[in-house]
């Protein structure tokens, strides 16, 4: 047996489309991610939609837009099995995807001026470190939450 996954054909359509967002066509970008969740559905397949919903939040003009989206996210994630993730791979832990879920719901309240929400979202992304890998996404992750300051509604790094 191999340690390769099949490949999700899914899962690829959302990642490039976020590369085509990378390369500065955010519109078309998000187009594609908004077909593919029509596609998938509100019953669909969690990780699809907490995939998508996560990056497709990103690709949002406003911050009442990726809130909609982050919110969606999380949402998605909590009917996520880890079996289910590790399908996708291999060392893949639910838990591990939620300090940047709550770190990017505390970083869309701190710039609509919600100070109060986007601490308390911030403490749940504090909660939840513990779970993320010790590779470089967990440290950036880690460091992007150690530098939150939730009253400040200028700050505009997602993660």
């Amino acid at each position: 047996m191999t340690d390769q996954m099949a490949p999700d054909p899914t899962l690829t359509r959302i990642v490039e489309a976020v590369r085509l967002g990378h390369t500065g066509r955010a519109a078309e970008a998000r187009e594609q991610l908004t077909a593919l969740w029509e596609e998938i559905g509100p019953s669909g397949d969690a990780l699809h939609r907490c995939t998508l919903a996560h990056h497709l939040a990103d690709l949002q003009d406003t911050p009442d837009a990726e809130l909609r989206w982050d919110e969606r996210a999380l949402a998605a994630v909590s009917e996520v099995t880890d079996e289910r993730a590790r399908r996708h791979l291999p060392s893949l832990e639910v838990r591990a995807l939620l300090p940047s879920l709550y770190l990017n719901l505390a970083d869309c309240h701190r710039r609509l001026g919600n100070p109060g929400p986007a601490r308390e979202h911030l403490g749940r992304a504090r909660e939840h470190l513990a779970r993320l890998p010790d590779d470089p996404y967990g440290e950036m992750i880690r460091a992007a939450v150690r530098d939150f300051n939730a009253d400040d509604p200028t700050d505009h790094r997602r993660r």
